[in-house]
């Protein structure tokens, strides 16, 4: 076949496009910053085990995860707690960080990937109006074709021309900061959620989570603002005042990490070049979670290259690739992102009047682990009738909703009507659109 094929960063939707497009005959080579087994937080993670068959990734030994625990929501007062009732074969699993790593990169050298790890990418390299490798600090390296899995501040995407369309940065208000540790338990008290996921706790725009394990505590803070090591300190206090067995050791993690938390790219491909991942903001924009949805996409990415029978690589051989992510995955998220900007215009008060009135209700917050569409809420017509009601006796609230109703319509509108064959006027004029959905204003 001889077509070359360069993978920036080992994502993990990088690291499962590379494997099956290198089964497919194709010559795939992964340049990786980090050492050879250094990869992956020092925490767990959960994901749908069913994107790995979709893949073509086998499941990974059962030794080596479990299924996770419902989690039980609480507004920023803790009065009442929303717990999940996830139904079985629609829980995802959890597993070491690591330990995922470890099988996806076991399985893609199976598959033939070849990966040069200590080489920092730095830049692609470009040709005219056409991506043709990557720049490291171990020299430039050429290819037929770039996968961006270089993550949220890719420097392949971030450093592409202006006139190429595709979003650099995304602003404060699309990433979120979280800080995670693992504490010793300080105590045995039974406690009444095992998984605690609290909203606007301490009156701060952000999320938390207390989930107690048997040997441990694990803490989650999330902001959408910069918050340092003091404020976390600080802040894991505030939690312990409910959650005594948080201990003051940490064990594992003690990690910030930014986690993008909006819609998907609006132009994900150009001649030469196709993102994924964070590099191509793919996560479920109210949770956070992308190792799913990447790996669903590497499928969608390894099929459209493998269709391009002359291997031109090019702007319209590669946007079915995003046609066809959007059509399967793309349209939903970018409907759970005009919502949340909802959600970030929420007062602690608010919030709490939510959950204290039934407004949202454990139906509502039973998200499974294909969750990516926020008509999957499991909202009927009696319930939206009753929220209605809820929403009118709140004045601030009554506010607010046409605006909520207006985006969502607005994102999922824009995605039906993507251009299904390339057209550079098209494809612009379709990006506006799209990205008038989401213009906020703080």
């Amino acid at each position: 076949m001889g077509k070359k094929i360069i993978v920036a960063g080992l994502g993990h939707g990088g690291i499962a496009a590379a494997a099956i497009l290198a089964s497919e005959g194709y010559d795939v080579t992964v340049y990786e910053q980090k050492k050879e087994g250094t990869l992956g937080y020092d925490w767990t993670d959960i994901f749908a085990p069913n994107a790995l068959g979709i893949a073509g990734i086998p499941m990974p030994p059962e030794d080596k995860y479990e299924f996770k625990e419902d989690m039980t929501f609480y507004g920023p007062s803790e009065r009442v707690g929303l717990r999940q009732h996830v139904p079985e074969d629609d829980l995802e699993i959890k597993m070491e960080r690591r330990d995922i790593y470890d099988h996806l990169i076991r399985h893609a050298i199976g598959c033939g990937v070849k990966i040069e790890y200590e080489t920092k990418v730095l830049s692609p390299e470009i040709l005219g109006s056409r991506v043709v490798g990557i720049k490291t600090d171990k020299g430039t390296f050429y290819a037929d074709l770039i996968i961006d899995a270089c993550g949220l501040n890719s420097p392949v995407r971030t450093n592409l021309p202006d006139s190429f369309g595709i979003e650099k940065n995304p602003a404060r208000h699309e990433k979120i900061t979280i800080y995670r540790a693992f504490y010793n338990k300080a105590c045995d008290d039974e406690v009444e959620a095992k998984f605690k996921v609290c909203l606007f706790k301490d009156n701060i725009l952000g999320v938390s989570w207390v989930a107690s394990e048997d040997d441990h505590t694990d803490v989650l803070i999330g902001r959408f603002n910069d918050f340092d090591i003091d404020e976390v300190k600080r802040f894991t206090q505030v939690l312990r005042e409910s959650n005594p067995r948080i201990g003051t050791e940490i064990i594992r993690g003690g990690q910030f990490v930014e986690i993008p938390v909006r819609q998907p790219l609006s132009i994900m491909t150009t001649d030469g070049y196709a993102a994924i991942g964070d590099s191509a903001f793919m996560t479920v924009p109210i949770i956070g979670s992308g190792i799913a949805n990447s790996l669903k996409a590497a499928r969608i990415l390894a099929d459209t290259v493998i269709a391009d029978k002359n291997g031109l690589f090019n702007c319209e051989t590669l946007w079915p690739y995003q046609v066809n992510y959007y059509k399967t995955l793309g349209s939903g998220l970018a409907a759970i992102a005009a919502a949340k900007l909802m959600i970030l215009k929420l007062t602690p008060e608010e919030a709490d009047y939510a959950f204290d009135s039934g407004m949202i209700n454990e139906d509502n917050i039973t998200i499974g682990a294909n969750f990516t569409n926020i008509s999957a809420l499991n909202t009927d017509l009696p319930d939206i009738i009753t929220k209605a009601k809820l929403v009118c006796k709140n004045p601030s609230l009554l506010k607010k909703m046409p605006a909520v109703g207006a985006r969502v319509s607005g994102a999922i509108g824009a995605c039906a009507v993507i251009p299904k064959r390339y057209s550079p006027e098209r494809v612009k004029a379709w990006k506006k659109l799209y990205e008038y959905a989401f213009k906020y204003d703080g």
